[in-house]
Parts: C-alpha cells; structure tokens; sequence
C-alpha cells in the first residue's frame, strides 16, 4: 500500500554576500496558502536556518505578496535576510518581475526594490529607546566594563528592535553569548559592534539567545536599527541621507556584508535602507507536516 504525501517547493538561498556558503542561508518555502501555523512552524524547525520564509498570496491592498517568518522555535513580524532574500527568490521563480514590490509581514507592508542580483530593503518605522545600563549586555556577550566604548547603549530598531553595544575593535572577535545571562536578563538578542567612523563602517555580532540562534551571520533588520542608533548617538548626521556598511559573520565562518543608508530629520532617524546580494544554493521538495489540531 503506498501512501501519497504531498510536497512543497522550497530553495535555500546566501543572504548578504556575493558568493555561496558566505552569508545568511535561508529557507524559502513557496505554495504553502494552506498550512497551518503550527505546520510552517514545524518546517522550520526541521530547516533548522536562523529563519525560514514561506511566500503567500497577499492579504492587503498594494501589497506584491505576504511573507510569513519564523525562526527554529518562533514566528517574527519582520526580519531583513528573509525579506531580501524572499523577494529577490520569488523574482527568479517569475511571480513578479525585478523593479519595486511592497512585501505584507507583520510589521505592514514594507518597500523593496529587486534586481537580479539582489534587493534593497525599506525598514518600518524607525522606534528608539532610551539609554540603558551597558552591564547586563556586556555580561550578557561575555565582555568586561572596559570593553564598551563611545556612546551608552540603547534599543533602536525599524521594525523589529534590538539593544545596540558598542565595543571596542578587539572585543568584537571575544565576545561570547552568555545565554544564562541572557535569560536572566530577559534579554532575546543583542547587537555588539566596533564603529570606524573614517569608513562609516560597523563590524557587528548579533546574538539571539532567545529565539534559539545563538549567532546569527547576517542581520539586516538590526542593521536597519543601527542606522537610528547612530543618528541619535551622534556618529552620523542629523539631517539628510547617509551611508554606512555593515560586516558581519566573519568569527562564524559565514562573511556577509550589508549596505545601508538612513535618511535623518532634526537629529532623529526617520527611515532606513539595507541593501544585499542574494546566491542560491539548494532547491528541491520537503513533505508537508501532518497536522496536528
């Protein structure tokens, strides 16, 4: 007796980088209208990438197409590596041409311009939180007092938000995610970076303890938030647009580089940008879950 299970066409992709094995994978899923939460869940968990996106039918008026995004144990509203590399996936598959796309997530219905070759991201709203003590995220990254530089800490974010703390250049290689420290904290994630303002360029680290990645190779939506985070910080300019890159991944083995802009009003962040290449690596089918109610 043979049983038919059906399938769903899925990709795996390397987002922020030029090349494959470098970057951030990704899973993207596609035909999945009809699952249930608890089934994309499973698929991502069996995927077991820092996130899995499964591309949908819109639900809103404007938007190109509905991202759903999820984590090994999580669903998130919005995240960067698999909106750029949703986008830029479902382009070459033909569900729509290269050029701008309003993609509908959690956090609304976002811009992104497609090219061949990669996308440029549109954060949300950019949000800021006030200045916070540096101890518990050091502790958290496994640093010392003498380890933080520059500016005090705080949460930013375009969408989805993280706790910034900047370090000094030889911390970032050092540091080391405390997850019990984390979780005693109530701390998820946190970005920890070195800024060099001659090349407007971040070295970053983030570390999501609390939504099982203990490090993650690429981030676009904190490096969204690193943009408001400088603005108010003082380390790029309150009015007009500026540049700035980040790099990340390297202690990991995964080298990604995002490209980022934030455009300023009266020294606050009012919109953010992340630009990265996308390289496929993997295609195929993966059985449905079975449901369970």
């Amino acid at each position: 007796m043979f049983i038919t299970m059906s399938t769903l066409a899925y990709e795996i992709v390397d987002v922020f980088t030029d090349r494959p094995f470098a970057g951030n994978p990704l899973a993207v899923v596609f035909g999945a209208d009809g699952l249930a939460t608890e089934q994309m869940q499973a698929l991502a968990l069996e995927f077991n990438l820092s996130e899995t996106v499964f591309v949908l039918p819109p639900s809103q008026a404007g938007a190109t197409y509905r991202a759903r995004i999820f984590t090994p144990v999580d669903e998130l509203p919005f995240a960067g590596h698999p909106s750029v590399g949703a986008a830029v996936t479902a382009s070459r598959r033909g569900l729509f041409g290269t050029g701008p796309v309003m993609q509908e997530c959690g956090a609304g219905v976002l811009p992104i311009e497609v090219t061949a070759t990669g996308a440029t991201l549109t954060g949300g709203m950019p949000t800021l939180g006030p200045e916070l003590d540096p101890d518990p995220l050091l502790e958290m990254a496994g640093l010392t007092a003498d380890d933080h530089v520059g500016p005090a800490p705080r949460v930013a974010g375009c969408g989805l938000e993280f706790p910034y703390l900047p370090v000094r250049p030889d911390a970032v290689a050092r540091a080391r995610v405390n997850a019990a420290a984390a979780q005693r904290y109530g701390v998820e994630h946190v970005s920890v970076f070195s800024w060099d303002a001659d090349s407007q360029t971040a070295h970053a680290r983030v570390f999501v303890p609390g939504l099982g990645v203990p490090e993650d190779p690429a981030t676009g939506s904190a490096a969204l938030g690193l943009g408001v985070w400088l603005v108010a910080s003082g380390l790029l300019p309150g009015e007009g647009r500026s540049s700035y890159a980040v790099r990340q991944g390297v202690e990991i083995n995964r080298p990604s580089s995002l490209g980022c802009t934030v455009t300023a009003a009266g020294g606050t962040a009012v919109g953010a940008t992340v630009s990265g290449q996308v390289m496929p690596v993997a295609r195929g089918e993966i059985l449905v879950p079975p449901f369970v109610g």
